[in-house]
């Protein structure tokens, strides 16, 4: 998917807080939540999110999506990651 279409997507669906996250290689976030849906494309890199014992990889042009207070765990590629996130 393409920036543009993806933020046409966001907007269509109600999401109004449209940020871009970077994070250093090979990083990660242990467990945690967020109080917003989230739905994101990756731009550039790669990530790793664990829900429970389910894990996924994405990579760049990927989308991701979280609902909110979904318990999760991030681990960033060796190049880190970069993506355009909305929340609502």
């Amino acid at each position: 998917m393409q920036r543009d279409e993806f933020i046409a997507l966001l907007d269509a669906e109600g999401f109004n807080e449209v940020v871009t996250v970077t994070r250093d290689p090979n990083g990660s976030l242990d467990v945690h939540t967020h109080l917003f849906e989230a739905k994101a494309l990756i731009l550039s890199g790669d990530l790793i999110i664990r829900c429970g014992d389910d894990a996924r990889h994405y990579h760049t042009g990927d989308v991701f999506h979280l609902a909110k207070n979904v318990e999760h765990e991030e681990n960033y590629g060796p190049e880190g990651v970069s993506y355009l996130v909305g929340r609502k």
